[in-house]
């Protein structure tokens, strides 16, 4: 999924502005047990600790081959086997993974693509009944060091219109997740 410039920073950088396992924890990833997809993985910062906590099946899913490779390394050597790299580009084409397949899906910084409902109607497909959708973004404030152009970072209440319009329902609505994002946690209803 090539997308607008998301001002991603490097990957030391990156890994400096989260703790994600405790930010998994608050978008409720932590009673998960079943198969995960990260949409849009990069560095694998969250499907590897994902994958440390279930389990099931992390599906870490990106266009770029080379990060690919890093989280399939990054994996062997933390000796997770549960861990399956998809090359996809998720603007054009499927996850490829079967409707029902997933408990959780992480969209973590890709809403601000062109067509970010394209990527909540494919999580809602391959999520479980009553499976959740976590959602990481930026938040807008003009003193973050990286990040996409504010212009077309999503607000909050712009991906709780896009989780509406996917029919999804939130179930957690603009968690602080400091120093640069929020979160939102969204599931697909029971009666699907």
């Amino acid at each position: 999924m090539r997308m607008r410039e998301s001002g991603m920073p490097d990957q030391q950088t990156w890994s400096g502005f989260f703790s994600p396992s405790r930010a998994l924890e608050n978008l409720l990833f932590g009673n998960v047990d079943g198969n995960v997809a990260d949409f849009g993985c990069g560095y694998g910062t969250f499907a590897l600790p994902a994958a440390e906590i279930i389990s099931g099946m992390v599906y870490a899913i990106d266009i770029d081959e080379m990060l690919l490779k890093q989280v399939r390394e990054k994996a062997e050597g933390r000796k997770l086997q549960n861990v399956i790299t998809l090359r996809k580009d998720l603007l054009e084409e499927s996850t490829g993974l079967d409707a029902g397949s997933c408990i959780y899906v992480m969209l973590f910084n890709v809403l601000h693509c062109e067509r970010p409902l394209r990527l909540l109607l494919e999580a809602k497909r391959i999520l479980v009944p009553g499976g959740l959708v976590g959602i990481i973004h930026w938040i807008s404030d003009p003193t973050t060091p990286r990040g996409p152009s504010k212009h077309i970072r999503p607000t909050p209440g712009q991906c709780g219109l896009w989780i509406e319009q996917a029919g999804l329902n939130t179930v957690l609505h603009e968690i602080p997740l400091p120093p640069f994002h929020y979160g939102i946690v969204a599931r697909k209803p029971e009666a699907q």
